[in-house]
């Protein structure tokens, strides 16, 4: 007996550019994003908002890339950070990944650590920023 999982509805023709019809065409194409639904998409948004340290940061990011296929980086920006705006969130291109999720997942980061700036602040001390503070 096997059981299907469920897969991210599509998006609204020509709201999205997730490329999901193509990859779902696509044989052998790795379909661990469209497990993404949008209720586990607001499970994940929530724990990303609540996080309690940075290695709870890079634990999801693990989590993400091992469950889904999502590759995220975060670090400092180019200049100067002053605000949580001044860190760096990216997200890599990846097919069936939705536009509004792309969006949606690094301001669910920035909440977090506009709640909790101590991990910041270990962000940025993790790459020397604060080294003469």
């Amino acid at each position: 007996m096997t059981s299907s999982l469920a897969i991210r509805t599509s998006c609204p023709p020509g709201a999205c550019t997730c490329d999901r019809e193509r990859l779902l065409d696509t044989p052998g194409a790795d379909l661990r994003i469209l497990r993404l639904t949008r209720q586990e998409e607001q499970h994940l948004l929530e724990r990303l908002e609540n996080l309690a340290s940075l290695d709870d940061l890079e634990h999801m990011q693990q989590r993400m890339y091992q469950n889904l296929g999502v590759r995220l980086t975060i670090a400092p920006g180019f200049n100067e950070v002053r605000s949580m705006r001044g860190i760096v969130i990216h997200i890599d291109e990846l097919p069936g990944l939705c536009r509004k999720t792309r969006q949606s997942i690094p301001a669910a980061i920035r909440r977090g650590l506009e709640k909790h700036p101590e991990i910041a602040y270990t962000l940025l001390n993790a790459h020397d920023l604060l080294r003469d503070a």
